[in-house]
């Protein structure tokens, strides 16, 4: 029998998990970020499982320095300190590794590496198979029989790559894996601070080693060479030597092979569940110590596979249900008699989940493809929908009375698409809602909240995948209608019954973690709201943007002109490598630019924003931009979107997408469209009411913002200045200015008083208020220390908050919606100081979404409640736009301002501005 010994390189492994979460990292209830830990984990135990090793170890890095700090006071000199979020999970991994009952081998003085390849190397004098595990391609310089590097799979990969001596000499094109030594030496390493030699990168280290087989070799024929590349390899001969010492494993660290330490323990189960309950994984404790049913086997093959002593690969496709894993009773229901029979016990319950198959993303356009239901775990139907609208109508017409029904509460994920889908078959969906999606968005905010996602996350269970259906996007995807009904069924009842089945879980979880009541008082109620204002949809002028259309392109036409004389050459302005090549190459406006990853120069909005100053030519290729940007993005794209059947365009709003609780609208995105700039009210001009009896009203919050600084903070000076309904930047700037009464105060001191309002509110710097006002830092500073002293408890709360930050991993809203600040304990002042901006800001912003969706449920009730023919047609953030029947719109005037003015009560007055016109710039 083979001995497989597995080497584990932990701060590799335990990095690459880290930043494999990194865009959507992972939070357990109390703030920990868990990120690295899970995925540390779910390798080790994918490793476990799959390979099935007989021995196993890991080794970690010293906290102290190693041989190479002696040998060069700058090793790793450059690298950032750790994350604090790994800091805080080593001790974790470690004891999950103990709880493994496998070994943590670390030597003082020497890296995991050292320790790897000297252990790997002695395996070999006792017949071991050895793999080495970890991304670092530094471990090809120990590749020989039997000992191999095990790369762990990369997301979407089919598995790990293994790799021996053949392959790495292959990727090199060298002759033996020690003349990675060389290479590495030649090429150093910026992560690591080894010096090698400059302007020699790995393609032409390669080559060099690839041609004369050493470093030694290439000095002894130095003259081989010419010009930069031979000066160079002169120069820094002894720089290329020390590097050569730096990047070369030791295979003789002072440490015993006992393979008694080494072999693989049987875990200790009590412990590992302990730890996983802890840190709330609840899928990979399911997956490891789930019992099977079976009377006849007492382990499921999980645990077969994972604690016991046979050395043979087990699959590991048991450890994650799947349809064919999984008892389900799922049900076709294509005939009037059992369709019937389904509607009668869905009438008699409390609720049942309901999803839609189509054949449209756009809920809109979409026809129905089928129903399915569920309300039981493990049990759904599946009910088609034919093509033809008066065969479907016999289906449809039969589900409508329970759909219906407002005593019964509906289920599903995204449940707002469905439901619109319905409405276009004379289904109008009633009663309480329930939406998956929502729900884990308030748990979890920034993580991802599809199905397939909460399906392995809460239930180990991977759902079919619609591509082996229909395809993969492009255009030989298939429609829904295409598919078999022998494979729509599962596949369409398999999302209901998932659906219902995270419903439980995540409706505990609400409730356990303070969330039901802004989860059941306002998300969820306000799906009837949004659906309403999708279904309303908004009219614009299609002439007005035609003709805006013509005028931007002339001016497009004129800048590119500008630039072209500026440049003294035509080029293609849209090109960033052209554009590049004239700025940097030709006209040298900067000395060292900036460059990409691939070398090219960097000409995007933050760099040229940067450079504006340096010359002319930046402004206008910005100018052009930004009229690029507005052409593509609204004037020529919005009569794109106008839907043929109801001459209006239809946005989609999400819930789930800003850890803010803003609403962000897509398809198009309304909320974007600049309104400080002329050319973006240009665009907002051609947004206009639905038809000749009726006109659109905005209402808008007067700096809600600040109304909810002065209520959160309770400083009197602020209350008292919003309680008079005085000018508050005036009344700000009388203030940090020692003026005796709001007439002395200038224009310009307006100006710098409200960016310092609106700036403290985003905890802004005194470099950022600097640079916001164009004034010394000095004068920024005065600025906002004169502000403090005015309102001194807007500094105690912005410090409060931090604090609360600090100890909790999260901030709050009024309402209790919670934003998770992963970075606000971070020793890296750039990302501690997003964080603490975010832990001042996050409760101002979230309160003013929360406050909103008050109003706006309250305003629809009212609509709805009275028959007003008027209609909610958008939100932009702390706005609401109206389509107004005229003979109702000083009624609904006074209505709406009385609903968003009581939406909750501060301890300042909300005020709402309200206004009529024939276009949105109009209404303001």
């Amino acid at each position: 029998m083979q001995k497989k010994l597995f080497l584990l390189d932990a701060y590799a492994l335990i990095y690459r998990a880290y930043y494999a979460f990194i865009r959507n990292p992972i939070y357990s209830s109390k703030g920990l970020n868990t990120s690295a830990i899970l995925g540390f984990t779910n390798t080790l135990v994918e490793v476990l499982e799959k390979e099935n090793p007989t021995h196993i170890a890991v080794a970690f890095d010293p906290t102290t320095p190693t041989f190479r700090n002696e040998i060069y006071e700058e090793y790793k000199a450059n690298r950032e300190q750790m994350p604090e979020d790994i800091q805080k999970s080593i001790p974790y991994i470690k004891e999950i590794i103990g709880a493994f009952n496998i070994p943590i081998i670390q030597k003082e003085g020497y890296e995991a590496d050292d320790v790897i390849g000297t252990l790997a190397h002695k395996a070999k004098d006792h017949d071991f198979e050895t793999y080495m595990m970890t991304p670092d391609k530094d471990y090809g310089q120990l590749l020989e029989e039997g000992i191999y590097i095990y790369k762990p799979k990369r997301s979407g990969a089919q598995g790990a790559e293994i790799l021996d001596k053949d392959k790495i000499c292959e990727q090199f094109s060298i002759e033996r894996p020690e003349q990675v030594i060389d290479i590495m030496a030649l090429m150093g390493d910026k992560s690591d601070n080894i010096p090698g030699a400059p302007g020699i990168g790995e393609k032409t280290a390669i080559k060099l080693i690839s041609k004369y087989g050493s470093i030694k070799n290439l000095y002894e024929n130095i003259n081989d060479l010419k010009g930069k590349q031979k000066e160079k390899l002169i120069d820094n001969k002894d720089q290329v030597e020390l590097s050569k010492e730096l990047v070369k494993i030791k295979l003789n660290v002072p440490i015993e092979f006992d393979t008694s330490n080494v072999k693989r323990q049987h875990p200790n189960e009590e412990h590992l569940t302990r730890l996983f309950r802890e840190l709330e994984f609840k899928s990979l404790t399911k997956r490891l110590f789930q019992k099977n049913l079976s009377k006849e086997n007492s382990e499921s093959p999980i645990q077969q596979s994972m604690f016991s002593d046979s050395t043979e690969p087990v699959s590991n496709k048991a450890s994650e249900a799947t349809l064919e894993t999984t008892e389900k009773d799922y049900q076709l229901v294509d005939s009037r008699e059992e369709t019937q029979k389904l509607v009668e016990k869905l009438k008699s319950l409390k609720e049942f989940c309901f999803d839609t198959e189509t054949t449209s993303i756009n809920p809109h356009e979409a026809e129905l493809v089928g129903i399915s239901v569920s309300y039981k775990d493990n049990q759904a139907f599946f009910i088609p929908c034919p093509k033809e609208r008066e065969s479907s109508r016999n289906i449809t017409d039969a589900l409508k009375t329970v759909f219906e029904d407002k005593s019964i509460r509906k289920i599903g994920q995204n449940i707002k698409y469905d439901i619109l889908v319905l409405k276009n078959y004379d289904i109008h969906v009633k009663g309480e809602l329930f939406d998956t999606m929502i729900a884990h968005y308030l748990l979890q905010p920034e993580q991802r909240h599809n199905l397939n996602f909460l399906s392995k996350k809460y239930l180990n269970y991977t759902p079919i995948s619609i591509e082996s259906l229909i395809g993969k996007k492009g255009k030989n995807q298939l429609s829904m209608r295409s598919v078999s009904m022998e494979k729509l069924t599962p596949y369409a009842c398999e999302d209901a019954d998932l659906t219902w089945q995270l419903k439980s879980i995540l409706e505990k979880e609400l409730k356990d973690h303070g969330l039901w009541e802004l989860a059941d008082k306002m998300e969820m109620p306000l799906i009837h709201v949004l659906i309403n204002m999708e279904e309303n949809g908004v009219k614009i002028n299609v002439n007005e943007l035609n003709a805006y259309s013509r005028e931007l392109k002339n001016e497009l036409n004129a800048i590119e002109e500008e630039v072209h004389k500026m440049a003294g050459v035509e080029f293609n302005i849209d090109s960033p490598k052209q554009l590049g090549e004239v700025l940097f190459d030709r006209m040298k406006i900067v000395e060292n630019p900036k460059k990409t990853r691939t070398n090219q120069y960097s000409t995007s909005e933050e760099t040229l924003q940067q450079l504006s100053d340096k010359h002319p030519i930046i402004g206008k290729v910005l100018e052009f931009r930004s009229i690029r940007k507005l052409l593509s993005s609204y004037v020529e794209s919005l009569p794109k979107l106008i839907n043929p059947k109801t001459g209006k365009i239809h946005t989609s709003f999400n819930q789930a997408i800003a850890a803010t609780g803003r609403l962000s609208s897509y398809n198009p995105n309304l909320q974007n469209i600049p309104i400080r700039e002329e050319r973006g009210r240009r665009i907002r001009r051609a947004f206009i009411p639905s038809n000749e009896e009726c006109v659109l009203m905005a209402a808008d919050y007067s700096q809600i913002e600040l109304r909810i600084m002065a209520h959160m903070s309770g400083d009197e000076n602020l209350i008292e200045a919003f309680r008079q309904n005085l000018d508050i930047h005036s009344s700000t700037a009388a203030k940090i200015f020692h003026l005796n009464s709001l007439d002395e105060v200038t224009k310009d001191q307006r100006r710098k008083a409200k960016t310092a309002n609106f700036g403290i509110i985003y905890g802004i710097s005194a470099y950022g208020l600097s640079q916001r006002l164009n004034i010394p830092r000095k004068d920024a500073k005065d600025i906002i220390d004169e502000y403090f002293r005015n309102f001194p408890k807007v500094k105690e709360y912005m410090d409060y908050r931090i604090s609360m930050a600090r100890d909790k991993g999260y901030v709050e809203t009024i309402w209790g919606r919670k934003r998770f600040l992963e970075n606000i304990n971070s020793r890296n002042a750039t990302m501690r100081g997003m964080a603490e901006r975010n832990a001042i800001n996050a409760p101002i912003q979230g309160s003013a979404a929360d406050i909103i969706k008050i109003a706006m449920l309250n305003i629809y009730e009212e609509l709805m409640k009275n028959s007003y023919r008027s209609k909610l047609i958008l939100q932009v953030h702390d706005e609401l736009i109206f389509d107004a029947y005229k003979p109702e719109v000083e009624q609904l005037k006074e209505m709406v301002k009385d609903k968003m003015e009581n939406a909750y009560q501060l301890k300042v007055p909300l005020i709402v501005e309200t206004g009529t016109g024939k276009n949105w710039v109009e209404a303001h």
